[in-house]
């Protein structure tokens, strides 16, 4: 039997009640039915209502690894997707013309330093400029903490497109001989 709104309870505020009650149900049944059922994968316990609830699925909930922990194929498949963002929307959309002060390597895609910081730069306005997940204020977020830091150490007149000008393209990028001990395993 369904409940009867309390007259002094505003409307809006009832059926927001009600819509919670609805949800909580709704998550409980999931989470039992996730519990019960080990055998079959959690992924596929998912419905279509769900996703379009918010709630991630395994392979949604993944991060992208860091570009430089790849090996390849997925680093191909990653630099190409990176080059693609940076041609597409960085280069068009907050370059300026190159100069003394203010460098670009139209080759930069072969500095290794380069692709790192466009990378964690691309993962950042990936989250920043998607309103589900960081709201509306994520875009200024996202020029004010990543944009501009990276812009501004990259384009240095002693930064990784030092040697590069109009007409030459030069890596001159002291290369590690060893990857450092925190990025890898190393049995003693």
């Amino acid at each position: 039997m369904a409940e009867v709104p309390d007259p002094e309870i505003p409307m809006g505020l009832f059926q927001d009640v009600e819509d919670l009650k609805a949800e909580v149900a709704r998550l409980t049944a999931q989470v039992k039915t996730l519990t019960e059922d080990t055998d079959t994968d959690a992924g596929k316990a998912f419905t279509d209502d769900d996703s379009a609830a918010g709630v991630e699925t395994e392979e949604e909930g993944q991060f992208p690894p860091f570009i430089l922990l790849l090996d390849p194929p997925e680093y191909d498949y990653e630099l190409r997707a990176l080059i693609e963002w940076v041609e597409g929307v960085l280069v068009p959309g907050y370059l300026g013309e190159p100069s003394a002060d203010a460098r670009w390597c139209h080759l930069w895609f072969e500095h290794t330093v380069a692709i790192a910081r466009l990378h964690a730069l691309w993962l950042a306005w990936q989250e920043l400029t998607d309103p589900a997940t960081c709201g509306y204020t994520g875009p200024s977020v996202w020029h004010r903490d990543h944009l501009d830091p990276c812009m501004r150490e990259l384009r240095l007149s002693s930064g990784p497109f030092a040697g590069c000008t109009k007409g030459e393209h030069q890596i001159d990028h002291r290369m590690p001989g060893i990857v450092p001990s925190a990025w890898s395993l190393t049995e003693d």
